[in-house]
């Protein structure tokens, strides 16, 4: 195994384990529906994406970041700064620059519709949990490790920078995800630097405004900034419905149904 995979492990498997124990001490709303069945359907599309990455792109944004780094290639490996404090600001700058492009990424994904079609799959959730963030339809997991690598080359960025921008992109998912309870002191603090499960819980309402918001996965800033960030919802945030309002019925959600729903209508 190599170092890479590693570290992104480590950070998956710690931080899923610590939410998940979180959530059922200490859990934000009541449980509606089958949870079983719900970790089954999630858990579920997560072995499928893990069988189709490792069998056709796989780590291709590391894969990515090497070429970039082997030849050269990129803006900052043009730049190429020699002092400590410019090396710390291009670090500082590829991780900003990919955590922005991941908000435009799923900005995206509501706006334009062959994309809402796949990324609606990660919408239909009616409940929220750790395993929500796993929820992505195989297609949609394949086109967004492409668009990381085109980023990764065209600024070349080090390799190192994308091991840790990955593995903090998958812990912050599992993060604001998970039904966890924060102290509304703590929430309200946090959510000024980082995406908390409160705030993202309130991307995944039926009433589509509020859907239409609040597109960080880690730092809150670009919905501050491009003022698509939503503060509260219309109706009570501990009981107001998740999903979306076309699929409702369990019979809609398994996970055969989710796989081909992208190419199909509402049943």
């Amino acid at each position: 195994m190599t170092l890479e995979a590693i570290v992104r492990l480590t950070a998956f498997f710690g931080v899923f384990a610590a939410c998940a124990v979180w959530e059922a001490t200490r859990p934000q709303r009541r449980w509606y529906h089958p949870r079983i069945k719900h970790w089954a359907t999630n858990l579920g599309l997560m072995l499928i994406n893990t069988l189709v990455t490792r069998f056709t792109v796989g780590a291709v944004a590391v894969a990515a970041a090497l070429w970039a780094q082997n030849s050269g290639f990129g803006l900052l490996q043009w730049l190429a700064p020699q002092s400590v404090f410019g090396q710390a600001l291009a670090v500082l700058f590829a991780l900003l620059a990919l955590d922005l492009a991941i908000w435009f990424q799923h900005w995206l994904t509501h706006r334009w519709t062959p994309l809402w079609r796949l990324h609606r799959v990660h919408h239909t959730d009616l409940e929220l949990d750790v395993t929500t963030a796993l929820r992505f339809h195989p297609v949609e997991i394949l086109l967004s490790l492409l668009f990381k690598a085109i980023l990764v080359i065209a600024l070349g960025i080090d390799v190192w920078v994308v091991i840790v921008f990955e593995a903090l992109l998958s812990a912050s998912a599992l993060f604001n995800h998970a039904n966890i309870r924060l102290p509304k002191a703590v929430d309200r603090v946090l959510r000024w630097v980082i995406v908390t499960p409160d705030m993202h819980r309130i991307h995944h309402s039926v009433e589509p405004n509020e859907t239409n918001s609040n597109y960080g996965f880690f730092l809150s800033w670009w919905d501050r900034l491009f003022e698509t960030y939503l503060a509260s919802t219309k109706d009570d945030h501990l009981t107001m419905p998740l999903g979306l309002k076309e699929y409702r019925q369990s019979d809609q959600l398994t996970l055969p149904k989710l796989l081909v729903q992208p190419w199909r209508g509402v049943e």
